[in-house]
């Protein structure tokens, strides 16, 4: 039989947690998939910051990227994986343990 933890730090992901990544991921978590500029829009990042954090996410394999062309001209969309889903889930579900909700 096993045991679960009930630490609230359970699920906790410190990359998730930086605020430029945890707002990446509740926006793709909301939508799906987004395209690289809309998603500048919406969180108000320049390219070069929301570039490094994607880039993070990507690595962690939490984010995947499809680039295609439209318009004439490359574009890059970005969406969660299943890991990456699991991990925000996680940490919201820590986040929320710990204030107590």
């Amino acid at each position: 039989m096993t045991t679960r933890s009930t630490d609230p730090m359970d699920g906790f992901d410190t990359l998730v947690h930086s605020p430029n990544k945890l707002r990446v991921c509740a926006l793709l978590d909301t939508v799906g998939e987004a395209e690289f500029a809309v998603m500048q829009e919406q969180l108000g990042l320049s390219a070069s910051v929301l570039s490094k954090h994607a880039g993070a996410l990507m690595e962690a394999g939490y984010v995947e990227q499809r680039k295609a062309v439209r318009d004439t001209r490359q574009r890059v969309w970005l969406r969660l994986t299943p890991q990456g889903r699991k991990a925000y889930h996680g940490h919201l579900a820590a986040l929320r343990a710990i204030v107590g909700e």
